[in-house]
């Protein structure tokens, strides 16, 4: 699969590199304009970011943006339910990556909270998120090989709860079989509508996984990353 045989959704955009740093550089100078934007408005701005390996340039780009970053809310899209000193923690990776230079200065919202699971932490989850504004500002995405996103796993008993757009809950516990380790994530309506989304991705095997979720949009539970791939949505791509 190339990207050059991908045909994605009108006002879908694509920004292609030919390594993971110059995508994730390009990415971060998107999301700095975004979010200064934002704050030239006044008031404050929020950024979603998710975990793992393909955000660690992009996080390391960003933290020294120009930006007032004391007015910005940094939360993460989902977590697993670990200790902050856990090595799998995402908070831990957040911090030890994005939260450093000048962007030590934001704010950070973190989705875990006290309690043995995440049901236990829900109630604490909300408070910490009840400060935000919504539609969030500026959201950043990965996407599984089984289509997922945040922790809207296909095979999480919760999925239909956390997707439904009608909800008014803006966290979901999750709990996935083929996860090692519980979640907590944003819901669909809380993710879905943010004012500018893009989907970080990195090497063939993630445009192979894209491809597949563009050949049948319909069928979101089977492949949540279907939701998003809608215009306004800007996918960033290195092999």
């Amino acid at each position: 699969m190339k990207t050059s045989d991908l045909h994605l959704p009108a006002g879908v955009e694509s920004h292609i590199g030919d390594t993971p740093d110059e995508v994730a550089g390009t990415l971060a100078r998107a999301v700095a304009q975004r979010l200064s934007d934002r704050l030239a408005d006044g008031g404050r701005a929020s950024l979603v970011v998710s975990g793992g390996s393909t955000p660690l340039p992009f996080f390391r780009a960003l933290s020294s943006a120009d930006l007032d970053w004391r007015r910005v809310d940094v939360l993460l899209a989902d977590e697993r339910w670990l200790d902050e000193d856990d090595p799998a923690s995402n908070t831990r990776l957040v911090k030890d990556t994005l939260l450093q230079n000048n962007a030590s200065a934001a704010c950070y919202l973190s989705l875990k909270q006290p309690g043995a699971t995440p049901a236990d932490g829900l109630a604490a989850a909300r408070s910490e998120l009840a400060s935000l504004a919504w539609p969030l500002d500026v959201v950043i995405l990965g996407m599984g090989n089984d289509g997922h996103t945040a922790s809207l796993f296909p095979d999480a008993p919760e999925l239909a709860r956390a997707m439904d757009m009608g909800g008014q809950d803006v966290v979901a516990a999750m709990t996935p079989p083929s996860q090692a380790q519980k979640r907590i994530t944003l819901t669909l309506p809380a993710l879905l509508n943010a004012r500018y989304t893009a989907l970080h991705l990195k090497g063939n095997d993630k445009i192979a996984t894209l491809e597949r979720a563009l050949s049948e949009p319909h069928e979101v539970a089977a492949m949540p990353i279907r939701c998003f791939l809608k215009p306004g949505l800007q996918v960033f791509w290195s092999p």
